[in-house]
């Protein structure tokens, strides 16, 4: 799919020096992929405590008392 976009070329640029990305395509969708697993891990922080865990019951397998 062609998108034209109207993107800051500076902040491209910094990116493909700081990524050594070789081609302005390639640092956008590896800034978009972290995006995503970015925002990903904020929604993942919405369910950080919310989970009760139970002691196991007697001891693991493989473990004599």
């Amino acid at each position: 799919m062609a998108t034209n976009l109207d993107v800051d070329t500076a902040a491209i640029e910094q990116l493909m020096a700081l990524g050594k990305y070789r081609s302005k395509r390639e640092a956008v969708d590896a800034a978009v992929r972290e995006a995503i697993a970015y925002r990903k891990q904020l929604q993942s922080l919405d369910f950080l405590g919310t989970v009760d865990f139970q002691a196991p019951l007697g001891n693991p397998p493989g473990m004599d008392p």
